[in-house]
């Protein structure tokens, strides 16, 4: 069974910075995209950044020039590198991947980490 197991989310002050990482375990054959999306309370979730599994990128314009996506395809690990935070950004981080299994290609998604960024 496949998992995305995500890790370093916290609390920091604004103009501070952190890393998240997603790490996938288990069977499987390969992954495509991979990505990071955010949702704030009563707001719509959406994306912050995807990276291919070429490596290209796209960031949400909200965060470019701050946030940068990475992805170690030995490690099996997506990364989002988060500097210059604002309060806005505050919100539950989840990451998804495209992952290929015996049973074909599926969605999984991480279980969400906090990110909470004061003024």
């Amino acid at each position: 069974q496949v998992q995305l197991v995500e890790s370093g989310g916290g609390l920091v002050q604004a103009g501070g910075s952190l890393r998240l990482s997603c790490a996938a375990s288990g069977s499987f054959f390969s992954i495509n995209a991979m990505g990071w999306y955010r949702q704030a309370p009563g707001k719509q979730r959406e994306l912050v950044a995807v990276i291919s599994g070429g490596g290209s990128t796209d960031n949400a314009d909200s965060v470019k020039g701050r946030f940068t996506i990475s992805r170690d395809n030995a490690k099996n690990t997506v990364y989002l590198q988060m500097n210059s935070l604002k309060p806005e950004d505050t919100a539950v981080y989840y990451c998804n991947a495209d992952i290929v299994t015996y049973r074909g290609p599926r969605d999984y998604w991480g279980q969400g980490t906090q990110v909470t960024v004061s003024s």
